[in-house]
């Protein structure tokens, strides 16, 4: 009867074939085999080896033998194989790339895989391998506004500061208002989700009035403090602020981040300010929502709360409202801000280049 060859490995040898065994980038020939040394090392037979990996005695056997006689060499030699010649050539790639990113089709405003299939010559799904390969997606847009505040710079600093080094004995809110949070009724009851079938909501709802989300994020710590009113006035803003100044320890100096809407600016509130000289007021530059953290946890009430919520009343809406507010502080996460302010101040700046170039065209 003929003896399996004996296979002894080293510690390397382990490791290394240990390593290919469960690696992602190499093929699955070569895991398999890798495998199959392994198994043999341990002095299992081939008749083990196939039993314990699902294959014949002899495929075990093979790699086995080869292995022995050339080591990692013998059982990666054919493992990798050259992939079949791509059907569609370079120049038709760079045309299909030239195409989408500079040109626009007839009667569209973006390219569609069809359009361009048409226009290339070439089969849907290979268009849609060369925009994928080639990171382009015509489908979607981005929006921005590049901000003209002319203290841009001055402010943008004051407040990445804050974010990055807060003031010792000092809190940092980013405050900011909700508005016109509706509560929406559906006209018919939906249907829960099964396999095979999203869960179904009517498209057409009925208005039940709006209330104003009024939140302060607390940067250090992620806990939120806020309350819901029905209009956004000067008059609420102070209400708001009111609620900050009680809940919060009374040797704290407060920093609040918050941006130029005439309700922050209105003279009362100036007035309330200067009585109260721990609150430092911090305006963030026009068209620069973004850099106000609070809008990240707005995101977060939108899409987990409200963007399918199903609401009879104001009441219930504000309920459900508060009631996540609770839930958050129970386990708060604060928001990680990792941009330093000259790292966005150079993204501005090649932005305006680029937007100063287009103009000039």
């Amino acid at each position: 009867m003929r003896v399996a060859v004996k296979i002894v490995l080293s510690d390397d040898e382990v490791l290394e074939l240990s390593k290919l065994s469960k690696s992602r980038s190499v093929s699955v020939r070569l895991a398999e085999r890798s495998r199959i040394v392994l198994l043999a090392g341990k002095g299992m037979t081939n008749e083990e080896i196939g039993a314990e990996l699902g294959i014949t005695r002899q495929k075990a056997g093979r790699w086995r033998e080869r292995y022995a006689e050339s080591g990692i060499e013998g059982i990666s030699r054919d493992a990798y194989r050259p992939g079949r010649k791509p059907k569609i050539s370079s120049r038709k790639v760079a045309q299909v790339i030239r195409l989408t990113t500079q040109e626009t089709p007839q009667n569209a405003t973006h390219w569609s895989q069809r359009l361009m299939a048409e226009k290339a010559g070439i089969s849907m799904s290979s268009v849609g391998r060369i925009w994928k390969s080639h990171g382009l997606k015509p489908h979607r847009i981005s929006t921005f506004k590049l901000s003209n505040d002319k203290e841009f710079a001055e402010k943008l600093e004051a407040i990445v500061g804050l974010y990055l080094s807060p003031p010792d004995n000092a809190i940092v809110f980013s405050c900011d208002e909700k508005s016109q949070i509706q509560a929406l009724d559906r006209t018919q009851p939906g249907l829960p989700m099964k396999k095979g079938r999203a869960a179904t909501m009517t498209h057409d709802y009925k208005r039940n009035g709006t209330t104003t989300l009024f939140a302060a994020l607390n940067t250090l710590t992620g806990e939120v403090l806020g309350t819901c009113a029905e209009r956004h006035r000067h008059q609420e803003w102070l209400t708001f602020l009111r609620q900050i100044n009680k809940s919060t320890p009374k040797d704290k100096e407060i920093h609040i981040i918050c941006d130029n809407y005439a309700t922050h600016k209105h003279p009362k509130v100036k007035s309330w300010l200067k009585y109260h000289k721990r609150f430092h007021v911090h305006f963030t530059p026009t068209s620069a929502s973004w850099l106000n953290m609070v809008e990240r946890f707005f995101r977060e009430l939108t899409e987990k709360q409200l963007k399918r919520g199903v609401f009879s009343s104001v009441e219930e809406l504000e309920e459900s409202v508060m009631a996540f507010i609770e839930t958050h502080n129970q386990a708060p996460a604060p928001y990680i801000w990792t941009k330093s302010a000259s790292d966005i101040l150079e993204k501005v700046k090649r932005g305006r280049e680029k937007l100063n170039k287009l103009q000039t065209v």
